[in-house]
This record gives C-alpha cells, sequence and structure tokens, in this order.
C-alpha cells in the first residue's frame, strides 16, 4: 500500500501511524511537510513543499487565514506532482491535517483516493477559547473573523472520506451537520516509555540543573510560556506556595515564547512576570525546551505536575504525565475534565483563581499518601482509554476503513 501524509510540521499527530506502515516491507510512506526539524524515520520517504509566497499585503484580516490556505494547498499540490514526476508514487491513501490547508485541493489531483482528516480545532466566538467565560467581551470585529477561520476546515471536510478529532470536546466544537460525521480518536501515550520511575532525581545535565536533593519539586511544561496555558496563572501561583514551602523548587519547561493567543509586541510574558512580582530565582528554574530523555526525567522526578489551560486543544504533556503517574494539579476546563475527575486521578483548580491553584499544589504536596492515589489512578486512566496501541487502532481502523 501506498500512503502519504500531510502537515506542515513533522511528524506531529502522524507519529505513530507513519511508524506503523513504515515497519511493513510492502507499504510505501511519503511524508510532505514544511519543516522537519533534522527529526527522521525509518523508512519513511519525506519531501518538501514551501508556498510560493506570503499572504497578500493589505489584505482583508478576515480572509488572510484562508489566502494562506490556499497558498499551503497550491504548495502540496505541486509536491505531490513533482513526486508522481520522480518517484511514480501514486498515494493508496492520504492522511492529513485539515487545519492550515494541507488536504484543500488533494482531490483536484487525485479524485479517487480516499483522505482522511485529522479535524483538530474549530472556531468559536463564544463557549470555548475565546468568550468562554460569561464577563468576557468579544469585539464585533473579532466574532466576524473568527467565523471565517474556519473557511478551511469546512472545505476541506468535503473532500474526506473519514474525519477524526482527539477528543470529543474539540469534536464538539465543530457545528451538528459536521459532528456527526467526526470520529474520536486521540494520538495516544506511549505507556511503556512514559511509565512511573520512583526514585527518579531530577538531574538535566543540558541545563545544568542538578536538584537530586531537592524534596518538594513542583513542574509545569508548556511549548509557550503564555496565558492560553496558564503561565501567567502559575506564576501567581507559585509566589503564594513558596512562601508556605521552603523546601520546594519549580521547574518550568518550555519556551519563553507565544504559540497560541494575541503575540505581544517588544517584550515577553516571562519578562512581564518579572516585572510584575519577579520570583525567587534560586527556586524557579526555567530549562527552556529539553531533549526528550530529559522531559521524560522531569516528569518521573516531579512531586506535583501542574497543567492549565484555555478551554481549547489538550496537550499531550498532560496525558503524558498522567502516564508517569505525575500527581495533577490541573485547570477545572474542558477538555482537561473529560480526562480528570477531581479527587480520583488528579485535583482540579479554578483556572482563573491563582489562590486555588495555589492552594490545591500545596494539598497535594503535604500528603504522600493522596499523591500517590491520585497518581496511580492517572496512569490507570491513561491505561484504559489513551495507550498509544489503542488509539492507534482506532486511527487504522479508519485509514483501512475508506480502502474499499
Amino acid at each position: 500500500m501506498n500512503i502519504l501524509f500531510l502537515h506542515p510540521n513533522f511528524p506531529a499527530q502522524f507519529l505513530h501511524q507513519a511508524m506503523y506502515f513504515a515497519r511493513n516491507p510492502k507499504d510505501k510512506v511519503f511524508f510532505l511537510t514544511k519543516e522537519t526539524n533534522g527529526s527522521q524515520l525509518k523508512n519513511v520517504n519525506v519531501g518538501l513543499y514551501k508556498p510560493m509566497r506570503e499572504a497578500t499585503k493589505g489584505i482583508h484580516h478576515y480572509v488572510e487565514p484562508l489566502e494562506k490556505a490556499v497558498l499551503e494547498g497550491q504548495a502540496v499540490v505541486r509536491a505531490i506532482v513533482n513526486l508522481k514526476q520522480k518517484t511514480g508514487f501514486v498515494p493508496d491513501v492520504i492522511v492529513g491535517h485539515t487545519g492550515w490547508g494541507s488536504t484543500l485541493f488533494v482531490k483536484d489531483i487525485y479524485p479517487k483516493v480516499p483522505v482522511v482528516g485529522y479535524f483538530e480545532w474549530y472556531y468559536n466566538a463564544f463557549g470555548s477559547d475565546v468568550g468562554y467565560w460569561p464577563d468576557e467581551k468579544v469585539p464585533e470585529d473579532d466574532r466576524m473573523r473568527i467565523r471565517c477561520m474556519n473557511a478551511t476546515q469546512l472545505l476541506a471536510y468535503h473532500g474526506c472520506e473519514a474525519a477524526y478529532a482527539p477528543t470529543n470536546w474539540q469534536r464538539d466544537q465543530y457545528p451538528p451537520m459536521y459532528r456527526e460525521g467526526i470520529r474520536v480518536a486521540h494520538e495516544g501515550v506511549d505507556t511503556d516509555l512514559h511509565r512511573p520511575k520512583p526514585g527518579t532525581k531530577l538531574v538535566l545535565p543540558s541545563v545544568s540543573l542538578d536538584l537530586s536533593d531537592a524534596e518538594e519539586i513542583v513542574t509545569f511544561v508548556s511549548r509557550g510560556f503564555e496565558p492560553y496555558r496558564g503561565f501567567d496563572k502559575f506564576m501567581d501561583a507559585l509566589r503564594i506556595f513558596l512562601e508556605h514551602r521552603p523546601k520546594c523548587h519549580v521547574v518550568l519547561a518550555g519556551k519563553d515564547r507565544v504559540c497560541y493567543g494575541s503575540k505581544l509586541k517588544d517584550t515577553t510574558w516571562q519578562k512581564i512576570e518579572e516585572k510584575k512580582g519577579g520570583y525567587d530565582k534560586s527556586r524557579v528554574h526555567f530549562t527552556g525546551l529539553l531533549r526528550r530523555d530529559e522531559y521524560l526525567t522531569l516528569l518521573q522526578a516531579s512531586t506535583v505536575h501542574v497543567y492549565l489551560t484555555r478551554p481549547f486543544v489538550l496537550s499531550w504533556s498532560m496525558v503524558e504525565a498522567m502516564s508517569v503517574g505525575c500527581c495533577l494539579v490541573a485547570s477545572a476546563t474542558p477538555p482537561v475534565e473529560e480526562v480528570v475527575e477531581d479527587g480520583v486521578n488528579g485535583l482540579l483548580a479554578n483556572f482563573r483563581e491563582p489562590a486555588h491553584i495555589a492552594m490545591r499544589i500545596e494539598e497535594a504536596l503535604e500528603d504522600a499518601e493522596l499523591r500517590s492515589r491520585l497518581g496511580k489512578a492517572a496512569r490507570e486512566t491513561v491505561l484504559e482509554r489513551y495507550d498509544r496501541d489503542d488509539c492507534l487502532r482506532r486511527q487504522l481502523n479508519l485509514i483501512y476503513g475508506v480502502m474499499k
């Protein structure tokens, strides 16, 4: 079988699928992307594409995302045609992320080739990452702009034989007429790799951090330090609980950038926090982005792990932390509440109240028996619902199911 993956980043959500097909010598796997960051997968052939230009300067900002998607889709089509000319490769099935335009025009090249679309996030002006809380006012201009942001996905939907989203919450952001055709299949977690390792000491050589003698370590992981992932709330919370926990250290892994939400001009959220209230630099440690092995060590050595998010896409890191058996303090927001039950496999805190976040962290720090019980239940949740092999089977059933 010939299978083609489309995603602007490599390998992203298609890592396990690509590896599965690449293991079969009868299958030929190609992956078209804009960026590999040096990553490679055995027996996966990677091709690069690049849009011919940026969006038109001065174009109406409502339609700028759609023009970018059209340019993305054009670049993908050119790469597909070039792939066929150079190698003779014709896919039997195409799997692609629908958010950036990668799949927009594949049916115009291969109308009979089935397409499986990954639908990650539908934008709404009310009730999700924007306008979730009653006191949040969404300007009229933003409401109309947000509606137009979905044009790419709605076009892509009509070019798919199968569609899936990673969580029920994310699927349910789509209008009912589309929601009914979207299955739920999370990417899953490698539970053999992400497993508890009692007695792990936190030593991160790449950043010269040695907390092997620390009695309490609170961890926080995010690709970007931004309000969407509660960075500002967590910083306010740590200023509270560190006053009461003199032996506690806090380790934040991630990059001082904005991945989701509005970009800042001439500053960063970490710099804002330094000006706002500062922090004890002898006990608060920023590591930057970590290697995968050190990231795993961080989770395994964690006393309490904190995950916060606006009602938005669920991060892999939360499920991975649960698989490791971390005692989790998380925001009481969807889709977190789809996975975490308060007092059963984690502790939930009011996302907008740093005092409550701090209180729940201290509650966990004070009770080793509670931490142990919650951590074991967290791993059981992942084993039952988010194990990689089980999740992969659901995704593969979708792919094989469209090939008739």
